[in-house]
């Protein structure tokens, strides 16, 4: 696959009183090229909710050459913008599997969290189940109001939250992978990323802003591994 990757940079350390005093670069910076994949496989540590009828498929032994000591002790937190990934699959027409999409962009490192951002019709019951089943298997559900609007569509707006979530667990975290392609995410990126948190982007890349891109550390076009997460 097709990967961005910026020059790697040891992990700052700073102290709060360093941190607020922080001025964050500009955004452009040119992405260089790299390969990278994402592994398709779990690390034994990583959190999984106990009695999930999905818990079998989070069962995985590595061996002692699938993995290495600094990606086993890396700890990942994923953020997935819910609208972006259902517009995402709707256009390669495939369903997610999202047991698999977990274990694929956890790959063989610590899970700390993984969070889903979406807008939520309270009277959608089947919506209500749906979230339900995302809450008992690894997720943390971040659902917000739909607002509808005068031409009567319906739209809630996630960036916010997930930009604070994002500045929120930087000092938790030594990777956090952002499934989304939106531009008004890349000004929050940028920050966590030159505190030395690596940034993936994972994304259907017409989908995705330029701005984006070029504040990771890597992307994964959302193509390219929907064999790896969709439902069979």
């Amino acid at each position: 696959m097709q990967l961005f990757s910026k020059p790697e940079k040891g992990r700052s350390h700073a102290s709060k009183s360093q941190s607020s005093q922080f001025q964050p670069p500009k955004l452009e910076r040119s992405p260089q090229f790299t390969s990278h994949d994402l592994s398709t496989e779990l690390s034994p540590k990583t959190i999984v909710p106990q009695n999930s009828p999905f818990q079998s498929s989070f069962d995985y032994e590595p061996t002692s050459h699938d993995i290495s000591a600094d990606s086993i002790n890396q700890r990942v937190v994923i953020l997935i913008d819910g609208s972006n990934l259902f517009y995402a699959a709707s256009y390669l027409n495939i369903e997610i599997d999202y047991v698999k999409l977990l274990r694929c962009l956890v790959g063989d490192r610590r899970l700390v969290r993984a969070y889903f951002y979406t807008g939520v019709d309270r009277g959608n019951e089947k919506q209500q189940g749906f979230l339900h089943w995302m809450r008992r298997n690894g997720y943390r559900v971040v659902a917000k109001d739909l607002i509808q609007f005068p031409d009567g569509s319906k739209k809630a707006n996630v960036e916010v939250e997930i930009a604070v979530d994002m500045m929120l667990l930087a000092d938790s975290c030594d990777t956090i992978v952002l499934l989304s392609g939106d531009g008004n995410l890349a000004y929050a990126a940028n920050v966590i990323a030159y505190r030395g948190v690596q940034v993936e982007i994972v994304s259907l890349r017409s989908m995705t802003s330029d701005n984006l891109i070029n504040v990771a550390d890597r992307y994964t076009d959302l193509d390219s591994i929907k064999h790896n997460v969709q439902r069979t």
